[in-house]
C-alpha cells in the first residue's frame, strides 16, 4: 500500500446528509426475508456493517406496493405493518452502532415472471407489452398503472422517514423498471413516455419529484443509476458526456441529492477524453455528491469472483481509489461483495489489516454472515 486510507475515512456532508466516513455499502439482494419480513438474521446482518465503521449502508432492495414489483423469492418488502415493522428494527440497531442507513426502493418491472410467488397470476409490467400464446407476459403500463407506482415509491419513501431512515435510494440502474424506460430497446413507447431521451426519462423524473413532494426538500434522495445493464455489459445509455448530461440534468432537477453510479470496474474511463470514472463525469456534470462502485476491493472484474472462487477479496485496486478519492473525482465509495462476505472490511482497511480480510466465495451468498 503506498496511497493513504486516511481519504476513505474523512467525515462529509454532501447537502442535507453528514456521514462519519467515505464507506457505501452497496445494496446487494441477499433473499432472506420470509414472506418479504427483515427477521432478526436481517438486522443483525446490517448492525455488523455498522459497527465495523460503514459510513452509510445502503440495504438491498426492497420492494414497494405495487403487485409486479417483486421478482424473486424472499426478497424484503417496503409496505406493510410487519415488514416496516421490520426495517425499524434495522434502523435502530444500525443506529446504536452509530452507523446510517437508506433502504434502495426498487420495482422489477419485465423482469418479473409469470409464478413468481406470492402472486402467480401476476405478469411483469414495464413500458412494452409482451404476450406469447395469447397470454400476456409483461403488461404495459397505462398512465393509471405508473400513476400507481409513482405513488408506490413515494410512500416508501414517506414511510422510511417515518421510521426513521437517514435517506432513500431510488433503484434505476441494470434493467429494472425504472432502468427500462431509459432505453429505446425496451422502451418504445408512442406517448409522452417514449422517443426522445427526455421523454424516456419522463417516468423517472415524475417518480422523484413524487418522493421529493413525499419527504420535503431536506431528506437526502439517492438515485442509482448504470450505463451497462445486465442483459448487455458493452451497452451504454449516454455514450457521450453531452449526452450524460442531457440524461443526468433533469433527474438532478426533480431531486436527486447523491448519484450512485454503478460501473463493472470503477478505474475504467468512462469516456476516451478524460480519465474520469462515471462518477467523475456525473459530479462534473451535475454539481452534486456521487458514489462510485464497481468491484472496488477486489482484485478483478466481479463476474469472475463468481466462477473463480479462488480469488480473493484483497487490495490490488485500493490505491487508483484512494488517488481518485483525494483528488475528488467522487464523493463516496460503494463496496458490494467485499462487504457481503466480510463485515469487519471497514474496520481491517482503516486499521491496515489488508492480509486479515477475508476471500469472497459463492458460499457467502448463501448466509447472512
Amino acid at each position: 500500500m503506498s496511497a493513504d486510507v486516511a481519504p476513505l475515512f474523512a467525515p462529509i456532508t454532501l447537502g442535507p446528509l453528514t456521514l462519519s466516513n467515505r464507506i457505501v455499502m452497496a445494496p446487494m439482494t441477499r433473499n432472506f426475508s420470509p414472506k418479504g419480513v427483515p427477521n432478526q438474521g436481517v438486522v443483525d446482518y446490517y448492525r455488523r456493517r455498522a459497527e465495523s465503521g460503514v459510513g452509510l449502508i445502503v440495504t438491498e432492495g426492497t420492494v414497494v406496493n405495487h403487485a409486479g414489483a417483486n421478482g424473486y423469492p424472499n426478497v424484503p418488502h417496503f409496505y406493510g405493518e410487519e415488514a416496516l415493522a421490520g426495517w425499524k428494527q434495522v434502523v435502530e440497531a444500525v443506529h446504536a452502532a452509530g452507523g446510517k442507513i437508506a433502504p434502495q426502493l426498487w420495482h422489477v418491472g419485465n423482469v418479473r415472471r409469470l409464478g413468481t410467488e406470492p402472486d402467480p397470476e401476476v405478469p411483469g409490467y414495464g413500458p412494452m407489452e409482451k404476450q406469447k400464446e395469447g397470454k400476456v407476459l409483461v403488461k404495459g403500463m397505462t398512465q393509471a398503472d405508473i400513476d400507481d407506482v409513482v405513488a408506490a415509491f413515494a410512500q416508501a419513501a414517506k414511510d422510511a422517514k417515518e421510521i426513521g431512515f437517514d435517506a432513500i435510494e431510488l433503484h434505476g440502474a441494470h434493467g429494472y423498471l425504472i432502468d427500462q424506460f431509459f432505453w429505446e430497446g425496451t422502451n418504445q413507447r408512442t406517448d409522452g413516455y417514449g422517443g426522445s431521451m427526455e421523454n424516456r426519462g419522463r417516468f423517472a423524473v415524475e417518480v422523484i419529484r413524487a418522493v421529493r413532494a413525499a419527504v420535503g426538500p431536506d431528506y437526502p434522495i439517492i438515485f442509482r443509476f448504470s450505463q451497462w445493464k445486465q442483459q448487455d455489459y458493452t451497452a451504454r445509455l449516454a455514450p457521450t458526456p453531452e449526452l450524460l448530461e442531457q440524461f443526468l440534468a433533469p433527474l438532478s432537477d426533480a431531486g436527486v441529492d447523491i448519484f450512485h453510479c454503478s460501473q463493472r470496474r470503477f478505474w475504467e474511463p468512462e469516456f476516451e477524453s478524460s480519465d474520469l470514472n462515471l462518477a467523475g463525469w456525473t459530479r462534473k456534470i451535475t454539481g452534486k455528491g456521487a458514489i462510485t462502485v464497481g468491484s472496488v476491493g477486489l482484485d478483478g472484474e466481479f463476474l469472475e469472483f463468481m466462477v473463480n472462487t479462488d480469488k480473493v477479496a484483497q487490495t490490488a485496486n485500493i490505491d487508483d481509489l484512494l488517488t481518485r478519492l483525494a483528488a475528488n473525482e467522487f464523493d463516496l465509495v460503494g463496496v458490494g461483495r467485499a462487504l457481503l462476505v466480510d463485515p469487519q472490511w471497514a474496520a481491517k482497511v482503516r486499521e491496515g489489516r489488508f492480509a486479515d480480510i477475508e476471500p469472497f466465495s459463492r458460499e457467502a451468498l448463501k448466509t447472512l454472515v
